[in-house]
């Protein structure tokens, strides 16, 4: 395709799925409200995600501090250690890095489901029987990948520290407590609060686009396969776009 045809083929995409996320809004707040489904996707969504994404956070605070501190030894501000990756975990790493393990795991698995689900004509079923498949897959899982992100985001972060502080203890003999007070001592209330706020629509993201490209899948199993992969490729470029958005806005309401 030429460079017209990609730009036309972009925005078409960009309104499908802008198309589809209005109309999760429109049908999150109707009855039937799928409650055991929603644990469900709680469940497998956020418990099963724990094991990856807490080794994820414990080998980024480890390999972080074990990188950062030649550098900050050659300064002669080693001390600083413990604020510098506390910061770095809280503001950007741990919820990016978090973001996008999330995505590859569970954006490629809701593309996966749900666009086996389409091509055997599951869905069509669902339709038929007089089932609301929109509330039932869609609305369920968008709302655990809202709520179970964060969660998780927070969990790595906690785990990533618990790295750091063994990293700084390989060439050195640093407490828990005093570990502790740096960590604590240089946050503040605006490095947690906006880091914490974008996971969800980081994880709003993930879910409306694992879902809307699972949902309308197409040309059985060589679609499923690609829905999977897109809805990871599409999901994490979506990640870093509101990060850089969350960074400007954070920078302005600073600034102010």
């Amino acid at each position: 395709m030429n460079t017209s045809e990609n730009t036309k083929a972009f925005f078409t995409e960009t309104g499908a799925i802008s198309s589809f996320a209005a109309r999760f809004f429109k049908q999150v707040y109707k009855p039937r409200f799928e409650l055991n489904e929603f644990i469900r996707q709680c469940y497998v969504i956020g418990y099963q995600s724990l094991p990856l994404i807490g080794l994820t956070g414990f080998i980024m605070g480890l390999v972080l501090t074990i990188q950062l501190r030649p550098s900050l030894t050659e300064y002669g501000v080693e001390a600083q250690l413990p604020s510098m990756i506390s910061v770095a975990v809280f503001r950007e790493l741990g919820p990016v890095i978090t973001a996008l393990i999330f995505a590859g795991k569970i954006g490629s698995s809701i593309g996966a489901e749900l666009g086996s689900m389409r091509v055997t004509e599951q869905i069509d079923a669902m339709e038929v029987s007089g089932t609301n498949p929109f509330k039932y897959l869609v609305v369920t899982r968008v709302l655990a990948t809202t709520l179970m992100l964060p969660i998780l985001v927070l969990l790595a972060d906690a785990i990533a520290l618990y790295g750091s502080y063994l990293g700084v203890n390989i060439r050195g003999n640093t407490s828990f407590s005093l570990f502790y007070t740096q960590v604590t001592g240089i946050l503040e209330f605006g490095d947690v609060l906006p880091a914490f706020i974008k996971t969800f629509f980081f994880g709003f993201a993930i879910g409306v686009i694992g879902c809307y490209k699972g949902y309308h899948s197409r040309k059985g199993t060589e679609g499923v396969g690609r829905s999977a992969n897109m809805a990871v490729v599409i999901s994490s470029v979506t990640v870093f776009v509101i990060d850089l958005v969350a960074v400007q806005v954070t920078d302005i309401l600073n600034l102010n």
